[in-house]
């Protein structure tokens, strides 16, 4: 008689303060880009799923915007719900943690970790450390916490103890079948990832000048004789972040379309024509009718 497979799948949310790897971390596991990523906190601003499926195991990693303190802003309010929301609703959750950093905000994840789920505790960017005896003071801390499962040092960016993590997450999964098809890698439409491709490429080259007041509301998608025609609005708030976004000539407004175009015909494997305006909506990141029309909802 044939012997049964038994399939181990379930939900795992990565959590951590702002900037410390996470959406790197997710697209190295899944070995392609999926979530958008800059050097700016708060890039992350929606959960965003990703299916890594191996032979007999299904791990649906979430992605979860920042949890941070600074919520003065309407946008940075929804970011932490949006964080905050799956702790409850996952089988495991990975805390990321910076090799050098414990703060406010880590605090402040900690104190929202619920009991009944296992939590481990993921170092990031050792890659930085000229001695990795420099961690054994954090892992001390960690253990004496006595609240994470385990314990694993990695760099999510050089994929050093990424097979580590991957391999304890596959075994701490429940017997369930999978979820999704075993060549998905998200529940997320193309459109929505278009529109963070293109929020990407604004951070990259505009962090500095505007570091989170700018969005992307996809106005047109049609796919036609094998090209998808794409229309956009970057939404800002003042008419002088209008100005920065178009640049002189419109060349800052043609490098990031071009910078976008190249990474969503990679996503999607189709010609692309791609159209960007920019609109000025004053208080936008403030305002919860135009968050909720802009998609954050």
């Amino acid at each position: 008689m044939a012997q049964t497979l038994i399939q181990r799948c379930g939900y795992v949310a990565l959590i951590g303060a702002p900037n410390v790897g996470k959406s790197t971390l997710l697209n190295h596991i899944l070995q392609q880009k999926l979530s958008i990523t800059s050097r700016k906190p708060q890039t992350t601003r929606h959960n965003l799923l990703g299916v890594d499926t191996q032979d007999d195991h299904q791990a649906i990693y979430v992605d979860t915007p920042g949890i941070h303190d600074n919520q003065h802003r309407h946008i940075n309010r929804y970011m932490v719900r949006q964080a905050m929301s799956v702790l409850k609703d996952v089988d495991l959750i990975v805390m990321l943690l910076d090799r050098d950093n414990w703060g406010e905000d880590e605090d402040l994840v900690v104190k929202h970790l619920p009991t009944a789920t296992p939590v481990f505790a993921a170092i990031n960017k050792i890659d930085l450390l000229k001695n990795k005896r420099e961690l054994l003071p954090l892992i001390q801390r960690l253990s004496e916490m006595q609240i994470f499962e385990e314990i694993i040092p990695l760099s999510a960016l050089q994929e050093e103890g990424l097979p580590v993590l991957r391999d304890l997450v596959y075994k701490r999964l429940p017997e369930r079948p999978h979820l999704f098809p075993a060549d998905q890698v998200t529940d997320q439409t193309e459109r929505f990832l278009v529109a963070e491709i293109i929020r990407e490429k604004i951070m990259r080259r505009l962090g500095d000048e505007l570091p989170h007041r700018c969005g992307v509301v996809i106005e047109h998608y049609v796919e036609e004789d094998g090209r998808v025609d794409i229309a956009a609005n970057i939404v800002v708030e003042r008419t002088g972040q209008k100005s920065i976004v178009i640049g002189k000539a419109g060349e800052k407004l043609k490098s990031i379309g071009i910078d976008a175009r190249k990474d969503i015909e990679a996503l999607i494997e189709r010609k692309v024509m791609l159209r960007l305006w920019v609109k000025v909506k004053p208080g936008w990141t403030n305002s919860v009718k135009d968050l909720q029309q802009m998609g954050y909802d």
